[in-house]
């Protein structure tokens, strides 16, 4: 299969990470599963971080070992340091992830340090990745805009672009951390990033404060862009972005590309009955996913339906 968008999963990290209660490893591994089962491809685990700071990934290291992987599937975690990259180097995952915020007070309240130290500290995990062949997928936080500092310049983010290529950075996912962004705003970024990196090397990872993610999906499909960013259901947020709300829904990001001729190799039915199964299952609560609520709409009308 070679689906013309390519839609990487962060539900499972950048979406539990965030949940007030810890899911137990057993339910993540089913919920792994089930993503890959829906044809989901490129897929976030989790998070080599102190479970000190999120206590929620503390299972990284049994979970990967547990783990089922499906052939074709690309698994990643996130890697912040070299504690981190070396629980990664042993895990047998296929992509390692680095973060680090165009702003500079974004980045001191993520991880406590200037972006400066943050990417030096980065360095040897960097080499580090290079020499083992590992690739290296850097997101690039508050593209759009920062909760503490407002606008955030494109030359800010270029120069933070060139100094994660000069670290070898395989590909670069921009974050509208904030949800924020408008089309226009994605578009002219993209169209900024793309003289420094090919476009087949960026990503955009877009939130949904605003109700505008979706639109910003396609302004970076028509700017050029193949790789999204998505959380089933609408999980996720950022705890140093005040107000901020989850990643554009993966069910939204298929619907509109399948629904617009473009092929993303993911079976939106079994995605749904995945999110289904997180909401009910799993979190007890509702998920915010548009598509998935009309979905499961369209479901329960038929079987009323049936049922007279």
């Amino acid at each position: 299969m070679h689906p013309e968008v390519h839609l990487y999963e962060v539900g499972a990290r950048d979406g539990l990470q965030n949940e007030a209660d810890v899911v137990t490893t057993a339910a993540k591994l089913e919920l792994l599963d089930r993503m890959a089962a829906a044809g989901l491809r490129q897929i976030e685990v989790t998070s080599f971080v102190s479970p000190k700071w999120i206590p929620q990934l503390a299972d990284a290291d049994d979970l990967v070992a547990r783990l089922v992987r499906r052939p074709g599937v690309r698994y990643s975690a996130l890697v912040p340091n070299l504690a981190g990259w070396e629980r990664f180097a042993g895990s047998g995952l296929d992509v390692a992830a680095f973060f680090v915020s165009a702003s500079e007070s974004h980045n001191r309240k993520n991880v406590n340090r200037s972006v400066a130290d943050h990417l030096e500290g980065f360095k040897p995990v960097a080499a580090a990745a290079l020499e083992a062949e590992v690739p290296l997928r850097c997101y690039v936080s508050t593209v759009c805009g920062c909760p503490y500092e407002g606008d955030v310049p494109v030359e800010q983010v270029l120069a933070l672009v060139r100094s994660l290529l000069e670290l070898g950075a395989a590909e670069i996912s921009l974050g509208d951390t904030i949800g924020i962004g408008t089309p226009r705003q994605v578009r002219a970024l993209v169209e900024a990033v793309a003289a420094e990196v090919p476009l087949e090397r960026i990503g955009l990872h877009l939130h949904d404060t605003y109700g505008r993610a979706l639109a910003n999906v396609e302004a970076g499909y028509e700017a050029g862009v193949r790789h999204f960013d998505s959380a089933l259901g609408g999980l996720g947020g950022c705890p140093y972005a005040p107000g901020a709300s989850g990643n554009v829904a993966t069910e939204d990001v298929v619907d509109l590309f399948e629904r617009s001729g473009v092929d993303t190799g993911v079976d939106l039915d079994a995605l749904v009955d995945a999110t289904s199964w997180v909401e009910k299952s799993l979190l007890g609560r509702p998920l915010p996913g548009r598509v998935y609520r009309a979905r499961l709409g369209e479901r329960e009308r038929a079987q009323r339906e049936e049922a007279h």
